[in-house]
């Protein structure tokens, strides 16, 4: 599918993996609508990719519904990646004996596994308004993000893995469900990536070089660049449908 004059959502285009997928998605000619809580990056790379910006909490329909408008007004919507996403750290009970903070829990699930639905679904039914591409019927292509952490969650990812499996777990029955409207839905579950969340700094980087060792080869942490390639590949690739892909360099995360 060509991407060439057409419009594309990103939530969590801010930054980080959302960011690098804006900006490849842009190199082949579609304008992006970055979805984020962060106006000032936000703004900054719509600005620099002759795209919108739209704040957008991925879970508020209506603010959803807005950014889906902004890309219609840019030209036919054609993809979404869904990027945006939270992290938690909290084991199920405590040293001290105290539970896992279900509001915490709950927070994680809203934005992560709830949120990646709202956008989806709002999405989908603006793309199954547009023009087939083709004489298949293709209208349009969706790209989560989940995480390594679905499959081989850590100690005190409770939250974040079962909202990461909750993405791999739509991930077939969604793509399914808007087989009939042309619509193909992927997921990426990508394993340890250089972004923001790691800081900067000397400890910074002694504590990326300890989570390497984890990792099979290359022995380093993934660029957001390597995870861009894959979301590009997977929209523009006609005939990838209804999987999940690892992009991990072959790590399988240890308990702890």
């Amino acid at each position: 599918m060509e991407l060439e004059g057409t419009s594309v959502i990103v939530t969590g285009g801010a930054s980080g993996i959302g960011e690098a997928s804006a900006r490849r998605l842009a190199l082949l000619g579609a304008k992006p609508v970055i979805c984020d809580l962060n106006e000032e990056k936000g703004k900054a790379v719509a600005a620099d990719l002759k795209g919108e910006f739209v704040k957008t909490d991925v879970a508020d329909p209506e603010q959803v519904q807005a950014a889906v408008n902004a890309a219609l007004g840019l030209g036919p919507l054609r993809a979404l990646v869904n990027a945006a996403g939270i992290g938690n750290a909290n084991r199920t009970v405590n040293r001290e004996g105290k539970p896992f903070p279900l509001e915490q829990f709950e927070m994680v699930i809203r934005v992560n596994l709830i949120g990646t639905f709202n956008c989806l679904r709002l999405a989908a039914a603006a793309m199954s308004q547009q023009d087939p591409v083709d004489d298949q019927g293709q209208r349009g292509a969706i790209v989560n993000i989940a995480s390594v952490a679905a499959f081989d969650g850590q100690i005190g990812q409770a939250a974040y893995s079962a909202s990461k499996g909750g993405v791999v777990g739509l991930t077939l029955p969604v793509a399914r469900d808007l087989s009939a409207i042309g619509i193909r839905v992927n997921t990426i579950a990508p394993g340890l990536i250089d972004t923001p969340i790691y800081g900067q700094g000397e400890g910074s980087d002694q504590f990326k070089a300890k989570l390497a060792q984890s990792v099979l080869f290359p022995k380093r942490l993934g660029y957001s660049t390597e995870l861009a390639s894959m979301v590009a590949e997977l929209i523009t690739n006609d005939y990838m449908n209804a999987e999940t892909l690892r992009v991990d360099g072959g790590i399988r995360m240890p308990p702890k």
